[in-house]
């Protein structure tokens, strides 16, 4: 009882970051909340600026203002918010905003006229001889100039954080005051100031564009009062009320359409750009927009259950996932900046005590390698990288929960599909009743109807569709649905068996097998056989397309499992020139085939829909659900998710993995081989302070700009 109580104390909180552009100083943040007391579970979003906590809820209630402080220290000027708290703030947030750009705007004047000033080499003349101001100028620029990296720097060596940007910086350029250096010891501090300026703003516009892929969540709804409309936030609304939605207006939560009819644009969940046609007692759902005339339409999910939620939910939580290529770089960087101070220190020290060269000129190329060694393009464009690669795949109807499984996606070689609502349309019908007793044709399908009216199989709703008339019966008769058999029912004394071989089989039935392609239902009642029912599925049209594509992007092992016969499993298979099928499989025989093909594949993912698909989707590499007609259970289980149930957005989605890929590996090589070159170089003695500032600034703006590309990218 006592750990049940102490379960329930433990909370959630999230915190907005306002101003967080350093993904460095992110690492640190996040790992200096991580040894705080209390602290059971911290991850901080770098892409979304947000951080996530959970602890007690007693501790939680005076962590805010530690998170503020330990962000005061190592990054300045970062506001730490209650998550929400923008939103909810809009205008003044934006205004603020706007004033705090302007602010650093004029505080860059004024720092190049101070620079400029210093650079004049001012003197005064007393007493017949000339006092040189240059000097002086040049320290008060230069503290001035930079003040919020010396503040940074010393307050982090105050908490041990000593290799990091701002040290470095600091010794760079005290070090070229050291050797007289002055112009480039203020000019490297001001334009150093100028480049992350920018490079903030480069990193805010790539978060607001991602951002703006995901821009599905309602500001209002309309809800019906007393035959009034009134204007409430979408979270106030409760199953079963009524709200209005008017042309050009976004449906706030998931319900049911009680009046009217018009289009729908359902890009922002699917990526298609076709409208669909709805009328009343169809189901809509939150994010999609209305087109023409208003509508009418029933709460049936809280706002905090419905889609464009659980979307939002999904892909802002998926930075919290990190690829590996992630991970390997936030080590590196934590392994690569102290190595390279090593290494400074050696290129100062080692020539002038082996040759007797000048010190100050071997000092002086020590302090160029210092400034070229910040990892900050690699360790703020990835992350980027990979999150814009998922804000793509949401634009696309595609809802990768991670970067990890984005990664994954390039690095399958074996997928393999569950049959039905999957390749297939999963709309059945019957096409053939063989009948094997003095039934007619419609006695066989009322019969069946009565004893399928309890189930929502697709298969059983085929029967009851082609049923003219059956008796109803209540649902408390003795119904019992045997997983992988089919249906047992006693109903008005008679014993009525409605299922595959299998159940046939284990009621001892003797039965007549039928050679029709498509999926058979056996009846029997009483234990006599009656007849046999053909229900038959559609390929999706976009199906052969699919496997085809996949085959050319290289996957050349594509199976399918399924829980139908031989021969209708074969006939899909080969018409969809799939490598192997497996057929007549019970949800735990799926797992164990799954299991099987994971020991002879690199990377497999499993792609489904069903509630029955749920166990082999976790079991799998990498699940992939059909999200948009697939239940909730396979969904949950699912590390991708197709908003349109397509085959095809699989094709999709290898092409933006891989296209994330390549840009993140751009910037990596480009990050890499730029400053090496120049490091090269200093060594050398064959590049200045200035090619040093361009290597760690430059190169960052360069990264997050070429992140940026892929927001634009139209043709997936």
């Amino acid at each position: 009882m006592q750990k049940t109580a102490e379960k329930k104390k433990r909370e959630e909180k999230e915190f907005e970051l306002e101003g967080l552009n350093c993904s460095n100083c992110a690492m640190k943040i996040e790992n200096q909340v991580k040894e705080l007391e209390g602290m059971e579970n911290v991850e901080l979003n770098f892409a979304t600026s947000t951080l996530k906590v959970a602890a007690e809820e007693s501790r939680l209630k005076k962590i805010k203002s530690e998170l503020q402080q330990i962000s005061d220290r190592i990054e300045p000027g970062v506001k730490v918010l209650n998550k929400g708290e923008e939103n909810e703030n809009n205008d003044r947030a934006n205004s603020l905003r706007a004033y705090l750009w302007q602010k650093k705007n004029i505080f860059i004047g004024v720092m190049f006229f101070l620079f400029a000033l210093a650079f004049s080499n001012l003197s005064v003349f007393k007493g017949n001889i000339f006092y040189s101001l240059s000097l002086p100028a040049y320290i008060t620029a230069y503290l001035l100039i930079g003040y919020p990296v010396l503040k940074a720097a010393v307050l982090n060596i105050g908490q041990g954080q000593i290799f990091d940007e701002n040290f470095l910086m600091v010794i760079a350029t005290i070090g070229a005051f050291g050797i007289r250096e002055y112009p480039e010891a203020v000019a490297v501090m001001l334009f150093y100031m100028v480049g992350e300026l920018f490079q903030e703003r480069a990193v805010n516009n790539s978060r607001r564009s991602i951002k703006d892929l995901m821009d599905i969540q309602p500001d209002y709804a309309n809800l019906i009062k007393d035959d009034e409309i009134i204007k409430v936030d979408p979270e106030k609304l409760k199953v079963d009320d009524l709200i209005a939605v008017k042309a050009g207006e976004k449906i706030p939560v998931d319900g049911r359409i009680v009046s009217g009819e018009t289009a729908l644009e359902t890009s922002a969940l699917t990526g298609e750009s076709l409208p669909k046609d709805v009328a009343e007692g169809d189901s809509v759902l939150s994010g999609m927009i209305n087109l023409n005339k208003l509508i009418t339409i029933q709460v049936t999910k809280e706002y905090k259950d419905s889609t464009v939620k659980k979307i939002l939910e999904l892909v802002e939580n998926a930075s919290s996932k990190k690829a590996s290529t992630e991970k390997f770089i936030s080590k590196f960087a934590s392994y690569y900046t102290p190595l390279v101070v090593l290494a400074a220190a050696l290129v100062a020290i080692l020539p002038p005590l082996l040759t007797g060269a000048a010190f100050d000129q071997w000092f002086y190329r020590a302090l160029i390698f210092l400034v070229v060694s910040c990892p900050c393009a690699l360790v703020v464009s990835i992350p980027l990288g990979f999150f814009g690669g998922i804000g793509l795949a949401s634009k696309n109807g595609i809802l990768v929960k991670g970067g990890n499984y984005l990664e994954a996606l390039n690095k399958l070689d074996t997928i393999v599909f569950d049959k039905t609502g999957t390749l297939t349309e999963g709309n059945f019908k019957v096409t053939e009743v063989n009948i094997c007793s003095d039934y007619s044709r419609e006695e066989i399908l009322e019969i069946a109807a009565e004893v399928e009216q309890f189930s929502n199989h697709p298969i059983a709703l085929s029967i009851i569709e082609a049923a003219k008339n059956y008796k109803k019966h209540s649902a408390a008769n003795n119904y019992q649905e045997i997983s992988g058999a089919g249906i047992k029912a006693e109903l008005d004394n008679n014993l009525i068996l409605a299922g595959n071989e299998r159940l046939m089989q284990k009621n001892n039935i003797e039965y007549e097998k039928t050679d029709s392609t498509g999926t058979a239902v056996y009846l029997a009642k009483n234990g006599e056989f009656l007849a046999s029912i053909i229900i038959s599925d559609q390929l999706k049209d976009d199906a052969k397309a699919a496997v085809s594509e996949l085959k050319e992007l290289g996957i050349n092992n594509l199976a399918m499992l399924t829980g139908d016969n031989q021969l209708t499993a074969a006939k899909v298979a080969s018409s969809l020139k799939l490598d192997n099928f497996y057929a007549e499989l019970l949800p735990d025989q799926k797992v164990e085939k799954v299991e099987e093909l994971l020991h002879s594949s690199n990377k497999l993912a499993f792609v489904g829909d069903g509630i029955n698909d749920a166990p082999v989707l976790a079991r799998s590499d990498l699940g992939i659900a059909m999200g948009g007609l697939g239940s909730d259970a396979a969904i949950e289980a699912a590390d991708v998710v197709l908003m349109t149930d397509e085959p095809s957005k699989i094709v999709s989605a290898l092409n933006i993995a891989a296209k994330t890929k390549e840009l993140v590996w751009q910037n990596i090589i480009m990050a890499l081989s730029i400053k090496a070159a120049v490091m090269i170089l200093s060594v050398l003695g064959m590049a200045s302070m200035w090619a040093a500032v361009f290597a760690d600034v430059g190169v960052a703006l360069m990264a997050v700009f070429n992140v940026m590309r892929i927001l634009k990218t139209e043709e997936i």
